[in-house]
């Protein structure tokens, strides 16, 4: 089974792209902490994402550097040729993300998309999964429970793998 799920912020703002059938491709990586034993106790992996059609839009259009985010998707290694040398790349191709900051917070919010959760994944929310570690949903909902006016939920046939 080749299945991920990953907590941690943005290092820049997504980056948008469309391919040649005018689909949107957004690509972003997300700064994911772990436990080390140096003497801070923590370090960083650096985890390239990949977003297609309708959920690459929203979040090319709500999230920024700085916003958490909730990642569930899979590996996808390849490889390619620079100046003669093979390169070979890792990344996590989205299934779902979900926007995990709160709308009252300030600097580095989720452009108030706190909690929205779009992907092709089932309904169920993250933190319905006890073993995924993402926090409880807050005790009153602190965003809409739909994608915004002109937006859709996303489903497995609009994803292009």
């Amino acid at each position: 089974m080749n299945m991920v799920i990953l907590t941690g912020n943005l290092v820049r703002d997504p980056e948008k792209t469309y391919a040649s059938s005018n689909m949107a491709i957004t690509r972003f990586t997300v700064a994911v902490n772990r436990f080390s034993r140096k003497e801070g106790g923590q370090d960083a992996d650096f985890i390239r994402v990949t977003a297609f059609d309708k959920q690459a839009e929203l979040v090319e259009r709500y999230l920024h550097k700085g916003s958490k985010v909730g990642v569930e998707g899979r590996i996808q290694t390849g490889s390619y040729e620079k100046d003669g040398k093979t390169v070979y790349t890792t990344d996590v191709i989205a299934n779902r993300v979900e926007f995990l900051d709160r709308k009252e917070q300030g600097g580095g919010g989720g452009g108030g998309f706190g909690g929205g959760s779009y992907g092709s994944g089932p309904a169920d929310q993250f933190s319905d999964r006890p073993d995924t570690g993402f926090p409880a949903p807050p005790a009153a909902p602190q965003a809409p429970s739909a994608p915004p006016d002109g937006f859709a939920e996303i489903d497995d046939d609009d994803m292009p793998f």
